[in-house]
């Protein structure tokens, strides 16, 4: 019994989500800039923006070579983000040491991840989701909460 309880606390502590949302705040007609490359979340969200139509750009390429280190080999690149990028995607995640039995079930990948979303036309965060889940769950919370943020009416803003 207590080896059943402590399984189900596991289970339930590596399913945590916090997820604050400004519902209607966001104009999907607008430029999104989110930043380069990125595996699991980072690269889904992009492909998930995309699929609804929204215009995700991930800006200029800046590189430049590192000089003190005297190896050619490193490079210190950034991205410039465009003045039309109206929110700023950004995704960080970490490897998982857990992944549960029914992920490969779920979309194979288990995520670790932070969003945030913001306007950049007020300064307002209007997207905060510290989450762990399967791959396709993870897809389909974001799904949902990109149709709750959405302006329903954009003539309206």
């Amino acid at each position: 019994m207590k080896f059943l309880s402590m399984i189900l606390t596991l289970i339930l502590l590596a399913a945590c989500n916090s997820v604050y949302f400004q519902p209607n705040s966001i104009d999907p007609t607008q430029v999104f800039y989110a930043d380069r490359g990125g595996y699991g979340m980072r690269k889904s969200i992009k492909q998930k923006m995309d699929e609804r139509g929204y215009n995700v750009i991930v800006g200029t390429a800046v590189s430049s070579r590192d000089a003190t280190t005297n190896a050619e080999s490193i490079e210190i690149d950034s991205a410039v983000v465009p003045d039309d990028a109206r929110y700023i995607v950004k995704v960080s995640e970490r490897r998982e040491k857990f992944n549960p039995f029914w992920c490969p079930f779920n979309g194979f990948w288990w995520w670790n991840f932070n969003i945030s979303i913001a306007d950049q036309k007020t300064g307002t965060e209007l997207l905060a989701w510290r989450g762990r889940a399967c791959q396709n769950s993870a897809l389909r919370m974001l799904d949902d909460i990109l149709d709750e943020m959405e302006v329903k009416n954009v003539s309206q803003q």
